[in-house]
């Protein structure tokens, strides 16, 4: 049941992104902002906890659990440095995500062999 609920919640997070692709003029890098800013404010207000609770890793995986993943960061950062926290937290928290991405998406351009669009 656990899979399942998380596939049916990433799966209706993905169909609403791709309708405001599709239904509105935004363009995909300010739905993705739009996306993280929107799960730091639902963790800021408590409620995306429970939600990740219940959708499992369909919550936690999209760019809605990145902004999580930063609010939780930097509220943990204030509570033991202060106001500095506010800019090491987030980066601390979403260090091995972000090098993850970047090691992958290096090892894969050495696979596919890219090639600049005209």
């Amino acid at each position: 049941m656990e899979f399942i609920k998380a596939f049916l919640v990433g799966g209706i997070i993905c169909a609403v992104v791709q309708i405001l692709l599709d239904r509105t003029k935004l363009m995909p890098g300010r739905v993705m902002v739009i996306l993280v800013c929107l799960g730091t404010i639902l963790g800021a207000v408590g409620v995306y906890e429970p939600f990740l609770e219940f959708a499992g890793s369909g919550a936690g995986v999209p760019l809605l659990g990145f902004g999580n993943t930063l609010w939780k960061g930097v509220r943990e950062a204030i509570d033991s440095d202060g106001i500095l926290g506010i800019f090491k937290g987030g980066f601390k928290a979403s260090a091995v995500g972000i090098s993850a991405a970047l090691i992958f998406g290096y090892l894969g351009s050495l696979v596919f062999q890219p090639k600049m669009r005209e």
